[in-house]
């Protein structure tokens, strides 16, 4: 496993996501499931690193703004 990049955010409660996920549709998913709790600045398209498996997707959450679900 790689190691984890650092993201510097401007404030406490706001969260980089990083996912590693087998397929898009898992990622989509994954992310979707945030979304529904939290305000998300989500990622419309994952990404694929040449030569490994699986894909990576970013997104970004504000967890001031919960959701009631």
């Amino acid at each position: 496993m790689k190691p984890v990049n650092k993201a510097h955010l401007s404030e406490p409660g706001l969260l980089v996501v990083d996912v590693a996920a087998a397929d898009d549709e898992t990622a989509m998913a994954y992310q979707q499931e945030i979304a529904l709790r939290w305000a998300t600045a989500t990622a419309e398209r994952t990404s694929r690193v040449p030569g490994e498996p699986g894909v990576r997707l970013r997104c970004y959450v504000d967890l001031h703004q919960q959701f009631d679900t």
